[in-house]
């Protein structure tokens, strides 16, 4: 029988009573299991964390002493139990180290998706499906007016840039990801990357999910016209808002972090409409729970063929 209360938020976050544990807590906790390691699932202070070893690792470089008291690695595929529930992580596909977590409890099998992508990235290991009784998935983008488009088409929009690009782009996931795809499919250009990017990709490359060819940052190489293109992180891209002889892209799924409607870069590293439908279809579960976002258009879209939930 499924526990409609087998998942809830309390004023740390989502709660597991059945085994005593978090999942990606908004305050620090005992017992936390962390989907990835962006900031909005990750943070510092837990007293035990179980997460996968690149989500440790992404932990530990931006927490350092406080990223946890001890750290649970699982791989992929490895159950461990949190209390009476077992737990497997399945790749999510968002980023290194990403994971759903597969939630059994008497018989019931919960799947809480994290943020997760089905587009291809050579920089992550690929999302993965696993049938399930429940599934819990993020509702991000979860409009049937929201279809990402392809990113190697938008990737291939620098080729017709000629002066110096700065790329405005999440640190951890989303650079890694640009710096593949412009060596795929812009060779032409010299990738430069801030210096607060340079730690996160050397784990990427212990890990061997090496993103490619590029080179530190330095403010002489952006004084002539090259074809350079600057990856930044977004405090320094904010900064740079007066910048001259360069053009201004951000790269995101979202419609207001565009610099203007005419020089656009929409690449996402979450499920679009579409890649939702597909999950519940390859998952093939009773119920649909959604969180972190809107799910009312899914429950509008199943009725009564599917019982859709809004946790948040």
């Amino acid at each position: 029988m499924i526990l409609d209360d087998f998942l809830y938020f309390d004023a740390n976050g989502l709660y597991c009573k059945y085994g005593d544990f978090y999942i990606d807590a908004k305050q620090p906790v005992k017992h936390v299991v962390i989907s990835h390691a962006h900031a909005d699932h990750a943070i510092s202070g837990n007293d035990e964390v179980y997460c996968t070893e690149a989500t440790a690792a992404f932990m530990k470089l931006r927490y350092g002493k406080n990223a946890a008291k001890a750290f649970n690695i699982a791989g992929y595929y490895q159950p461990f139990h949190i209390g009476g529930v077992q737990i497997t992580f399945v790749p999510a596909g968002h980023i290194l180290g990403s994971a759903q977590v597969s939630m059994e409890y008497m018989g019931v099998k919960y799947l809480y998706t994290g943020d997760y992508k089905l587009q291809a990235d050579a920089t992550c290991e690929p999302l993965e499906w696993v049938k399930t009784d429940v599934l819990i998935t993020e509702s991000t983008f979860a409009n049937p007016d929201t279809k990402h488009p392809d990113p190697v088409a938008e990737i291939q929009k620098l080729n017709d840039i000629k002066i110096n690009i700065l790329l405005g782009a999440y640190s951890l996931g989303k650079s890694q990801r640009l710096i593949r795809l412009i060596n795929e499919q812009a060779p032409q250009k010299t990738i430069l990357v801030h210096h607060r990017i340079m730690p996160i990709n050397a784990i990427y490359e212990k890990m061997n999910f090496s993103p490619g060819k590029y080179q530190l940052y330095g403010r002489k190489l952006m004084k002539n016209q090259q074809e350079y293109v600057y990856i930044v992180p977004p405090f320094t891209f904010d900064s740079y808002s007066r910048a001259t002889g360069v053009k201004r892209l951000f790269a995101s799924g979202w419609k207001n972090l565009q610099v203007n409607q005419n020089d656009t870069l929409f690449i996402s590293d979450h499920a679009d409409w579409n890649d939702i439908l597909q999950a519940i279809e390859c998952t093939q579960p009773q119920q649909v729970w959604t969180l972190h976002g809107d799910g009312s258009y899914l429950r509008k879209h199943f009725g009564n063929a599917i019982f859709v939930k809004l946790l948040n």
